[in-house]
């Protein structure tokens, strides 16, 4: 599998998401945990060097998870987390960003992880009118004190991104992009010329049924001629869209696992560009 830089360090190109491992609608326990912890642990056997998870994955679900299956952790594994965000007990998304906020996270990221200092954490933003430089300047503070290797930001626009890389470096940028959903094109295009990683989120479109890759007609016939699924042609486009990009599709199946860790071998030709290329046209 190629590699690509993720900050100071270089990782796979296909990583692991951990959001679908807790229950329904990324809230309470596992439907198996058993399953869930063998699923991490057949990823990092297959050679994933790149999680991605957050505090609020349960809440409280997918790092107790990464902790069960993969303590004491491999060096070459780089965890990565976000803050920005809760769940109340219904399982609702709300802000929780302020500095102090940020800074609890963060540390609350680190004991359930069983970790002295996180790859990086994403910032994430929950809406334009963000005091980003506040937030930042908590994230930097973090990183000066060891808590993290590297600053990103989760669900940003072209905008916040050139306010925040007037205030800091960033290692990497999650926001969502597949072949159905290009709206985060341009951000895209601006990571790779600041050297920066960009994590697609929903690569396969949302994880609560808007904009399913897996359906596209195009990403289907392309699939059933090149003789691979529906998930391995939508990520391998992905993958080719620029040497930046990183990618963390989540899974709580092992065979889903190995098949999506099996796109980075797949090679689109000129005829599986053309026609995904077209699906927005």
């Amino acid at each position: 599998m190629t590699r690509a830089p993720l900050g100071s360090r270089t990782v796979s190109r296909i990583g692991f998401g951990a959001m679908q491992l807790p229950g329904p609608g990324v809230f309470g326990p596992p439907r198996d945990r058993d399953q869930a912890i063998a699923v991490l642990r057949r990823a990092v056997e297959l050679g994933v060097d790149h999680i991605d998870t957050a505090q609020y994955y349960g809440p409280d679900v997918a790092n107790e998870l990464i902790r069960a299956a993969l303590w004491p952790y491999d060096p070459a594994l780089v965890l990565v987390s976000k803050v920005g965000a809760r769940r109340d007990e219904s399982g609702a998304w709300l802000p929780w960003d302020s500095p102090a906020d940020l800074r609890q996270g963060i540390e609350d990221n680190l004991a359930s992880l069983d970790v002295e200092q996180l790859g990086a954490v994403n910032l994430r933003l929950m809406g334009d009118d963000a005091p980003l430089e506040d937030q930042l300047a908590a994230m930097v503070q973090a990183r000066d004190d060891g808590l993290i290797a590297g600053v990103g930001l989760s669900n940003c626009s072209l905008v916040q991104l050139r306010r925040a890389l007037q205030v800091t470096e960033l290692v990497c940028v999650q926001n969502p992009l597949n072949v159905v959903d290009r709206s985060s094109l341009p951000v895209l295009d601006a990571c790779a010329a600041h050297g920066i990683a960009f994590v697609p989120f929903f690569p396969l479109g949302s994880g609560f049924g808007i904009n399913n890759v897996r359906e596209e007609p195009a990403v289907l016939a392309t699939a059933a001629r090149l003789g691979a699924t529906a998930s391995q042609v939508a990520l391998a486009w992905l993958l080719a869209q620029s040497t930046n990009v990183l990618l963390i599709p989540g899974t709580s199946s092992i065979a889903h696992l190995e098949q999506n860790l099996a796109a980075g071998a797949l090679l689109l030709d000129v005829e599986a560009h053309t026609a995904l290329d077209a699906v927005v046209d």
